[in-house]
């Protein structure tokens, strides 16, 4: 698991993608108000070799190679990230990326990812299994069957350490196909941990809420594209948020993860509280003057909202029926095991009825 998750309850990665378009001092610029901002990791598209990851003649070729950066260039980025308190997670498009993140760069990166175009990349999946950190493998616009082979793959290779990134890019969004639900499918079917990679259009009003819906429903990793410059029209701007925004987003997500709490039945310290009989839950008190040495019947007894606490619950009544009164017990006052001479017996509740007998004891 990626540091910073089992501490603080989320994780939020801060995304540059292409964004830069090979602009080196605007990606140093992304990093420092990421850094700012209080994000714990920010990710870097990298790619070493252009011809291993598309065909020379594809309408993008040339472009990309207009984007790349150098090994020195992506050292200086990782180190400088780290300095300023990230984690880096590196997405590797080509193997030779991989294969130096793996043998050079190790210390800097906590992180490789996959992206969902490489998702059965077998070439790329056993060299990331090689890794010695976390291997995020993006699953949007992926079959179970397609996220079952890479799992697979890496497992088979002794490398357990996975996290299964869930999103997909469509302009404009269309928030019924987003199915935060199928992220429990998954989790459940795999038993790893799953983030939310959102790709809300920048400028829908509700950017920063459905950011934030995952990390509610206790998926606590958030990858988020972000750009120093929103609404520009720079490559993979659609989805990148501001800085206003994504402050928003982390103020959100702190929100968002202390609402969820802890997966379990237990309760807070506060709900135990709002939960004492007395002040709360209707306390066991006396319906009517009881005198010592008094055998209490169901009469003598009635459930009464208090000012003080009472350490008998609700569902102890019939332990008290039954009971000698140890000392006089007035109207009104609560009743609890202090007042009464307990006499162990086994009682059949059944023969009891809400105002009547006192029940009978079995030997």
């Amino acid at each position: 698991m990626m540091q910073g998750i089992s501490d603080t309850g989320r994780y939020v990665i801060g995304e540059t993608a292409y964004n830069h378009e090979g602009d080196f001092g605007y990606l140093m610029r992304m990093v420092e108000e990421i850094a700012g901002l209080g994000l714990d990791a920010v990710k870097f598209h990298l790619l070493l070799d252009a011809s291993s990851y598309m065909q020379l003649r594809h309408p993008l070729a040339g472009k990309v190679r207009e984007w790349m950066f150098d090994k020195g260039q992506w050292a200086e980025a990782m180190r400088r990230s780290r300095g300023l308190g990230l984690d880096v997670a590196a997405l590797c498009d080509d193997v030779e990326s991989v294969r130096w993140v793996r043998q050079e760069r190790a210390g800097d990166v906590r992180a490789i990812e996959i992206h969902a175009t490489s998702l059965n990349d077998w070439f790329l999946l056993t060299e990331a299994a090689a890794f010695g950190g976390t291997v995020i493998l993006g699953v949007g616009g992926s079959t179970l069957d397609e996220i079952g082979y890479a799992v697979d793959v890496l497992r088979s290779r002794g490398h357990e350490d996975i996290v299964l990134m869930y999103g997909f890019q469509s302009y404009p969004t269309d928030y019924g196909e987003i199915n935060l639900a199928r992220m429990e499918a998954l989790r459940d079917l795999f038993g790893l941990p799953v983030g939310y990679a959102d790709h809300t259009a920048f400028d829908d009003a509700n950017n920063e809420v459905i950011s934030v819906m995952a990390a509610a429903m206790g998926f606590g990793i958030l990858e988020k594209h972000y750009t120093p410059e929103r609404g520009v029209e720079r490559i993979d701007y659609h989805a990148a948020v501001g800085r206003e925004q994504m402050a928003r987003i982390m103020e959100l997500m702190d929100v968002a993860v202390r609402v969820r709490g802890r997966r379990g039945a237990g309760m807070s310290e506060a709900e135990k509280a709002y939960g004492n009989v007395g002040p709360m839950k209707k306390a066991i008190v006396a319906r009517r003057d009881i005198s010592r040495g008094q055998r209490i019947g169901l009469e003598d007894l009635w459930f009464k909202r208090t000012a003080e606490e009472s350490t008998v619950r609700q569902a102890q009544l019939f332990q008290l029926v039954g009971q000698e009164a140890g000392a006089d017990i007035a109207a009104d006052e609560v009743v609890d095991f202090s007042k009464v001479r307990y006499a162990f017996g086994v009682r059949d509740v059944r023969s009891m009825t809400h105002f009547g007998g006192r029940g009978e004891e079995k030997a």
